[in-house]
């Protein structure tokens, strides 16, 4: 006697204003610390009391547990392959204060998976997006369209670049592209690895100049992080920032920027306000 298949549960699909409380963060080329960015800033938002999960979308080279050290049970690939629910995939981090469902590193099969299974994968994410403050969600770097596939209409994108000019290319390469498949897509910069406060904004204003030049559209800037060398040291240690240098120039800056993200509405949040006009 055969058993009986299991019955998949309906799932509701996102809509234009779901996904608020998420942040994805995003680089257009690889090597500018965009994980890094990804668990301190998760860890930061933890500190502030907010119930933050890190969710490792960087399909294929999924690192996030190799920074941290983690030894995860179950990631990613668990719930691709129907094993577990996205609920069970969750890791606590308890260093850290917040969740996360690790990745699955070097996967072919979450690198080539199906429209329908991401679709299926984005809405389970953002069900359980609403059990929390904040979502982090580490997208994986390039323009390939199963990665920002992902990111929800009403979230934040946080674009990761540093001063070398293929990062500012690729930066400015993967707003245009996301503009062009939502013009109200919320993009924000944060310029990471800067000598000091002033060349970091000098990068922010090339790269600004570029989008308002020829995307009519200025992306706010979010934070400067400036190059420490505790950032290398924790990645070494396996250890969140936070945990191992929490008075580093590196971490005060993250703190920084959170303050003004926590103080900063969403694109979605503004324009979905009632305007008093009549319909």
């Amino acid at each position: 006697m055969t058993a009986a298949p299991k019955k998949r549960v309906a799932l509701h699909p996102a809509s234009a204003t779901a996904g608020r409380n998420v942040i994805n963060i995003a680089s257009g080329k690889g090597g500018v610390g965009k994980t890094w960015m990804a668990i301190t800033l998760a860890h930061a938002l933890s500190r502030k009391g907010e119930k933050t999960l890190l969710f490792d979308a960087d399909f294929g080279l999924a690192n996030v547990d190799v920074q941290l050290g983690l030894n995860a049970d179950q990631d990613l690939g668990d719930v691709v392959a129907g094993r577990l629910s996205m609920n069970q995939a969750i890791t606590a981090f308890p260093d850290g204060g917040f969740d996360i469902i690790v990745g699955k590193s070097g996967s072919g099969q979450l690198a080539d998976m199906g429209r329908a299974r991401l679709s299926e994968l984005k809405s389970e994410l953002w069900q359980l997006a609403q059990r929390y403050d904040r979502v982090i969600i580490d997208l994986g770097a390039g323009l390939e369209s199963a990665i920002r596939s992902l990111t929800p209409k009403g979230g934040m994108t946080l674009v990761v670049a540093t001063d070398e000019p293929t990062s500012l290319t690729d930066a400015y390469a993967y707003i245009k592209v996301s503009m062009q498949e939502n013009s109200r897509a919320d993009m924000r910069l944060a310029i990471n690895m800067a000598a000091d406060q002033r060349q970091g904004e000098r990068t922010y204003g090339a790269l600004a100049k570029a989008c308002r030049t020829f995307l009519n559209y200025t992306p706010p800037l979010m934070g400067i992080i400036r190059r420490d060398d505790r950032i290398p040291d924790s990645i070494r240690h396996q250890t969140a920032l936070f945990s191992r240098h929490p008075q580093s120039d590196a971490a005060q800056d993250v703190e920084d920027m959170v303050v003004t993200i926590r103080n900063q509405p969403t694109k979605a949040s503004q324009t979905s306000k009632p305007s008093g006009k009549p319909a």
